[in-house]
């Protein structure tokens, strides 16, 4: 299917586009939630390594990100800028995330200790080769304002079906790990597996079904420092980035510290699937809602107001900490769980329709196409902040004196809740008031596109 300038992009193709982020959303969240634990627990590695492995695997995409974007904008083969990287991914991803799972047996807790890092850097190595060049094909696949936010919304859908998908698996792993750890290594093994050979075959199809703007892959790109130059004196981008790394900040530590939560502050780590369930659905399920309030309210402004819902609800549950009864602990999570779903279903759906409209901002000044160099910037910025977060809530815990598996003095659990819901709430509301000095709303956008279709048609 080949995409022409000013083509309407039809439900069907975005289905295309964006069912690949259903194998990136079910790897990534079980990264997030359970190999800390994992490591932590199981393999026996200190809290406060393993954070540092995360955290140096954040420093290496300082490198890597960037990178892969710039080559991804220079690529010139015939498959495609985009297109060519995604293929690319299929083999490191599923290698490295195989290894996540399955350290050898019998060595020294040194070796033990070099293989999780190694393959933790790897694995999110592998990814940036495939989430930096798919979020670059999703913002070239159409130039118009408003059917950017069905593009990513769709992609969005798939990201969190796969991630509600990865709850299965971790829910089979929890109970081995309480019921009989000795079958752990083979439930991980099959799962694993099923997981690897559908991300494959539908990147595949994504490859083989996409064709890319060809007008795209004719304009020059600037070396990477200038590149990434242009990133950063693009006032619009500049002021999403420093929104972005402080919201992200905040929030890193909720995926990794869920389960932690459910066993040593709720008091049941059974229930830690349905807390990330209970927030996963409402994200997904509301996508088709945010569109058109987004065509009435405008993009920034519902943005700006999930950022407000999501600091409210993660900051909210903090009072957990001060009941007793665990039937009212659950129920309450579950409560803050859904609007802060809801919340991120909004974000995750404008976020990148709003990134590719500063993009076309970029084109109009340079007269460059930098979708991978930008989201490279983005994705830097996410895995940047996380680093930094989970780097600090590993040391935390470490000293606050947390030991696994046991029940926590009063001094973890709140070091517990002040990472998973106080700093989350103070970071969303910074974000927000930044994001109200954004300016490029749907009119000027508009002008942009104007002014490049008939620079498009000049150069024709």
């Amino acid at each position: 299917m080949e995409i022409k300038e000013g083509s309407n992009f039809s439900l069907k193709d975005s289905f295309v586009y964006g069912s690949p982020a259903i194998g990136a959303g079910y790897m990534y969240l079980l990264m997030s939630i359970y190999v800390m634990k994992f490591a932590t627990d199981i393999l026996l590695i200190a809290p406060a390594v393993v954070g540092l492995i995360f955290s140096v695997s954040r420093v290496w995409d300082a490198i890597n990100d960037p990178l892969v974007g710039y080559l991804s904008d220079k690529t010139k083969w015939a498959l495609g800028r985009r297109r060519s990287w995604l293929l690319m991914s299929i083999i490191p991803i599923s290698v490295f995330y195989l290894m996540v799972f399955f350290p050898p047996q019998g060595v020294s807790s040194n070796l033990l200790t070099l293989w999780v890092a190694l393959s933790i850097i790897g694995f999110y190595t592998s990814m940036t080769i495939f989430v930096v060049p798919h979020l670059s094909l999703g913002a070239e696949l159409s130039s118009d304002y408003h059917e950017r936010s069905k593009i990513f919304g769709v992609r969005h859908f798939f990201y969190t079906i796969g991630s509600a998908v990865s709850l299965i698996s971790f829910y089979f792993f929890i109970m081995a790990e309480q019921n009989d750890l000795n079958s752990l290594r083979d439930i991980i093994f099959n799962h694993s597996m099923i997981a690897v050979i559908i991300t494959a075959i539908l990147i595949l199809l994504s490859v083989y079904k996409l064709r890319e703007k060809p007008n795209y892959n004719r304009k020059e790109i600037s070396n990477p420092y200038r590149a990434y130059k242009d990133v950063w004196e693009n006032k619009h981008a500049r002021l999403l980035i420093i929104a972005t790394f402080i919201e992200h900040i905040g929030s890193a530590a909720i995926a990794v510290l869920t389960l932690y939560v459910a066993q040593y502050i709720v008091g049941s780590a059974q229930w830690a699937p349905l807390f990330i369930l209970s927030y996963l659905l409402p994200s997904a399920l509301s996508v088709p809602l945010w569109i058109p309030l987004s065509i009435r309210f405008g993009k920034i402004k519902l943005w700006i107001a999930s950022k407000i819902l999501a600091g409210i609800s993660f900051g909210s549950m903090f009072s957990i900490l001060f009941i007793e009864d665990i039937n009212i602990k659950i129920i309450y999570v579950l409560i803050a769980a859904f609007f802060a779903g809801l919340a991120n279903g909004c974000g995750s759906t404008l976020g990148p329709s709003i990134q590719a409209d500063v993009i076309d901002y970029d084109e109009l000044q340079t007269g460059e196409r930098k979708e991978g160099s930008y989201f490279a910037a983005w994705s830097f910025i996410y895995k940047t902040s996380a680093g930094v977060m989970l780097m600090l809530t590993g040391f935390s815990l470490q000293i606050s004196g947390f030991i696994p598996n046991q029940d926590q003095v009063f001094e973890v659990k709140l070091v517990l809740a002040t990472l998973y819901c106080l700093f989350p709430l103070v970071c969303y509301f910074i974000g927000a008031f930044i994001l109200t000095k954004f300016e490029l709303n749907e009119e000027k956008c508009k002008v942009i596109r104007e002014s490049l279709d008939s620079r498009g048609k000049l150069e024709v």
